[in-house]
């Protein structure tokens, strides 16, 4: 099984977003959305339902109009295919490469490819640049802009939300965090200063791990999952700190796959 974990330029229309969730199904494991960030991030299981969703927000939404904080390249921005056991990692960069060249030929997207080629942030760095798509267009679409797709690990997106703070003091805290097992920005949502991470190794920099750290160096207002958590990096957690690092039985990839295979068994 591969779960696709689609980021989506568009956190603050209830009324769109719940016609993308309609158009889903049992297939949408988990939808976190920030209309600070104005971005979306639908936890899929498998690989159908990313296309449905790639082609309605390709028909809802113009990124021309977008504004937001969290840094994006298109509308459809970003879509990592991620291995569950039985599957491989083989599986999903194949699955990888077909959505590419879905989105390349039956959208007019170009798409930008990250796993072993590249990283994400390198995409995002070079894009239209000194980098030319993968598959499509050599320039951004005029509505939907470009799609980076990917092939990774599983990995924890997470926020830490500052209490009382500036932004350059979460700039400060991204960088002291920063390293091979963390990706972090500093960003101003809203009135707030958030520190926003990728743990992309969670067994080496745990969702415990960061909130301690940053709790060295700033208050801490609140902590937030963005999608969901492996069942296995919260084993390594004490149940007395789960609610304070926004973390739960519940919103482990294991639980919510469960709960999609028994209403599809239904």
């Amino acid at each position: 099984m591969l779960e696709c974990v689609i980021n989506i330029s568009e956190g603050g229309d209830p009324e769109k977003l719940a016609a993308l969730v309609a158009a889903l199904g049992a297939d949408l494991l988990d939808l976190h959305s920030d209309a600070d960030h104005n971005r979306s991030v639908f936890t899929l299981a498998g690989t159908d339902s990313a296309r449905v969703l790639a082609r309605e927000a390709f028909n809802m939404f113009n990124i021309s109009t977008h504004s937001g904080v969290h840094p994006r390249v298109g509308i459809v921005d970003v879509v990592p295919f991620v291995a569950l056991e039985p599957s491989t990692f083989e599986d999903a960069i194949h699955a990888r490469n077909e959505f590419a060249r879905f989105a390349s030929e039956e959208l007019g997207v170009p798409c930008f490819l990250y796993g072993p080629e590249r990283t994400l942030p390198y995409i995002r760095k070079h894009a239209f640049v000194d980098l030319l798509p993968d598959f499509g267009p050599a320039m951004p679409h005029p509505t939907a802009g470009a799609i980076c797709v990917g092939a990774r690990p599983i990995l924890i997106a997470y926020n830490i939300w500052l209490k009382d703070s500036t932004l350059e003091k979460a700039k400060q805290i991204s960088a002291l965090l920063r390293s091979d097992s963390v990706r972090t920005l500093g960003l101003q949502v809203g009135k707030s200063a958030q520190v926003s991470m990728n743990l992309i190794d969670y067994a080496v920099t745990g969702p415990q791990q960061v909130y301690d750290f940053v709790a060295q160096h700033a208050q801490i207002d609140r902590a937030e999952l963005v999608g969901l958590v492996p069942a296995r990096a919260l084993a390594e957690i004490p149940r007395s700190r789960w609610n304070e690092l926004d973390l739960s039985a519940e919103k482990t990839i294991e639980s919510t796959m469960a709960a999609r295979n028994r209403k599809l068994a239904n």
